[in-house]
Parts: structure tokens; sequence; C-alpha cells
């Protein structure tokens, strides 16, 4: 398997001194080879349990934008998550919409190991990309959420997600605020370990990290997706 089967990356522009990398993790529906969607799965493809609908895009759109660099998964989060910690009991999820994920049943220790391959070829990219950018203050990941979990609706258009950097996501939230309705730490929350990528680097390389979720009707919108770009762009991602 050669390493870049496990992310896609963006290059900086030449000659920019990036104020922020970007990371994308639930950026692709995508199964390697040498596994398959079980037939009871794939009622789950093309929806939020496989990938984060239009993340990627808006990712590759702001990195542009910006000449900054951003590396994204190039695996579904169901065949591992990389946003989550390797204790997590959601790394491997075990079931969706009260059934369960055939492709996760039965998972043996050798499985676990084939697919930490993943797992552990985005994150060393990731950590290649923030140790090679040394003026990048922070690490910004773009998710996307769907407008109804399990039955309950969210109405509002995007989460700002942080765990001890505050003063950032705050600064983002009321940033954003002008563009669309925003909640802090919502639908979930950086202080349960939510941001957990971007997170764990800005922790190992002395940054600071913060998440946006974006509601995946507008993150597909072909009106409003400019629009938060283009806020995003001016954003003052600087330490706070």
């Amino acid at each position: 398997m050669a390493l870049e089967e496990t992310y896609e990356h963006l290059e900086a522009t030449a000659g920019t001194a990036a104020a922020v990398v970007l990371t994308c993790e639930h950026a692709s529906q995508r199964l390697p080879e040498g596994w398959s969607w079980p037939e009871a799965d794939r009622r789950l493809l093309d929806t939020h349990w496989a990938y984060d609908l239009g993340a990627a895009d808006i990712t590759r759109r702001l990195a542009k934008r910006l000449g900054v660099p951003a590396t994204l998964s190039h695996f579904s989060r169901l065949l591992v998550d990389p946003n989550r910690a390797l204790d997590s009991d959601t790394l491997f999820r075990p079931d969706a919409e009260g059934l369960p994920i055939e492709l996760n049943r039965d998972i043996d220790e050798a499985e676990r190991q084939r697919r930490l391959v993943y797992y552990c070829g985005y994150h060393d990219r990731v950590d290649a990309m923030v140790e090679a950018h040394p003026s990048a203050e922070v690490i910004f990941a773009i998710h996307s959420f769907t407008p109804v979990y399990e039955g309950a609706p969210r109405r509002f258009d995007l989460g700002v997600l942080y765990d001890g950097d505050e003063a950032l996501g705050e600064a983002l939230g009321e940033h954003l605020a002008g563009v669309c309705s925003v909640r802090l730490n919502e639908p979930y929350s950086g202080k349960l370990g939510l941001v957990y990528c971007a997170d764990k680097h800005a922790q190992t390389h002395a940054r600071q990290a913060v998440e946006i979720e974006v509601r995946q009707d507008l993150a597909e919108d072909e009106v409003f997706v400019p629009k938060l770009v283009e806020a995003l762009s001016t954003f003052d991602w600087r330490r706070y």
C-alpha cells in the first residue's frame, strides 16, 4: 500500500507563510482495496454515517483561497475514524440508527492493525504538515453534520467546536455569526474530545485548535458555501 492512499494533501502556495493549516477527517466514503461494503451497510452510503458531505469541497476551496496546506482523509470513517482516540468505542463504529454495521462486526486484532495503517498514515501526514509550517498558529478542522440526527432536528447552520482554546473558538463563532446562525460546541462538544485530530496535533506542536461543523444541506449549497469560504478567508487566524 502506498502511504498516499490514506490521505489527500494540498500544498501551500509557493512562498506562503501559512497562518493556518486545514484538516478534513471525514472527507471520503471510499473503502480501500481489500474491503467492500456488505449489502446490509449500503443504506449508509452517501450519508453522514460514511463521511461528512460537503466538507472536502469547503476544505479544498478554503485552502486554495488562502494558499495554505490541507490534509484530507482518503477512507471512510466507518473503516476507522481518524477523529477518535485509539481507545474510543466509536473508533470502529458498531451500529448506526439502531442496526449493526456489518463492516465492523467481529473485528479481531489482525483486522484492527490492518485498519490502523490508514489511521496512522493520516495522522502522520497531518503531523508532518503542521511541523513544516511553523508560522501556522492554528489547526482548523472542517466537518459537516446531518440536519436530523436519529429523529432530532438541529435548527442552526454551523457549530464551532473547541476544547481549551476558548478565546479562539469564541472569536471564530462571533466572526461567522455575520453570515449564518452559529452555536458554540454544538452539535458536538470539543470539551468531550470531539476535536480529537486537530487538538492532538495542536498539543504536540504547541498550536491552537478549532473545528467547524457545517449543516450538510448548507455544506453542499452553491450559494452558502462561497459566502462561508469568504468569511473564513477574512478571519484573523492568529493565536488568541
